[in-house]
């Protein structure tokens, strides 16, 4: 299980685990046990977000783990929603607080816009955000910023005044929808992108072709799938709430061949999902 372990490098040399446990959708009343499974069955990746609902409980399991903190990284995300440079700062000290540990990996910003406005233009509250996200960096209490669900022209509009440019688009990205514009862009400009929903919520299963490579390499679709992502050099977050689950996204010990990563990145998209809405639990 070294893919959990092994690191890819942001454009700040920050060194962040490959594999990330996701936590969407996971309820409070789950989250603690399931990041505690994940923890000890070795991930060191935990992502959560204020949205979630349950960054108190990933907390407490990070630190019931009984694993050195150094050793986690936990990325956490600001609402959508929160559109200003002021209301940035608050919700940020609100996410410390649920954590309740003493700094933070990676901090996102989670939309370009709020979810219920989803696709408008907020290119402007975006610059006051990210400068506040430039000052949250500024005092050492994260490690890393970066932003999620941004197209192109959002991280143009972010790029054209950062002082300090994103290290992280964390995207919706799977087999068959692997977002070439935002991944050419982002990896072109030194952006690491993050994977959410890597399984495409179980649509994956029941593809023929996938399920013909998969047992090729003696693996589940899951394995195969999080795998495909990150040999495109591109972070997984897989979810799971059961231990058989989290284990088995775990096993990641097998390398795709160049063909039929071939095949995989030229399939179409047989698993169209909705669109990752935080809100929407």
């Amino acid at each position: 299980m070294t893919q959990l372990t092994e690191t890819f490098k942001l454009n700040n040399d920050v060194e962040i685990p490959q594999v990330a446990f996701g936590t969407w959708q996971i309820p409070a009343s789950k989250a603690h046990k399931a990041v505690l499974d994940a923890l000890t069955v070795g991930y060191r990746h935990i992502d959560t977000a204020l949205a979630y609902g349950n960054e108190k409980e990933v907390g407490q399991a990070v630190r019931d783990s009984g694993i050195d903190r150094s050793e986690i990284f936990v990325t956490s995300k600001l609402p959508g929603e929160t559109k200003t440079y002021d209301g940035t700062l608050r919700d940020f000290n609100t996410t410390m607080n649920n954590l309740d540990i003493d700094y933070l990996d990676l901090y996102l910003v989670h939309a370009p816009w709020p979810w219920g406005q989803m696709g408008s233009n907020y290119d402007k509250e975006n610059l006051d955000v990210w400068r506040a996200m430039e000052e949250i960096y500024s005092t050492g209490r994260v490690k890393a910023i970066g932003v999620s669900n941004f197209n192109v022209h959002d991280l143009q509009n972010v790029l054209a005044t950062a002082k300090v440019k994103p290290m992280v688009d964390q995207i919706q990205y799977y087999v068959g929808y692997t977002e070439p514009k935002i991944t050419k862009f982002s990896k072109d400009n030194d952006i690491l992108v993050e994977a959410y929903s890597p399984l495409a919520t179980g649509g994956l299963v029941n593809n023929a072709d996938i399920n013909g490579i998969a047992k090729k390499y003696q693996v589940s679709v899951p394995q195969l799938a999080i795998k495909f992502v990150i040999q495109n050099g591109v972070l997984p977050l897989p979810k799971a709430t059961q231990l058989p689950h989290i284990e088995a996204n775990a096993k990641l010990d097998f390398t795709i061949s160049d063909d039929d990563m071939k095949i995989l990145n030229d399939m179409p998209d047989t698993a169209p999902m909705a669109f990752h809405n935080p809100t929407q639990e």
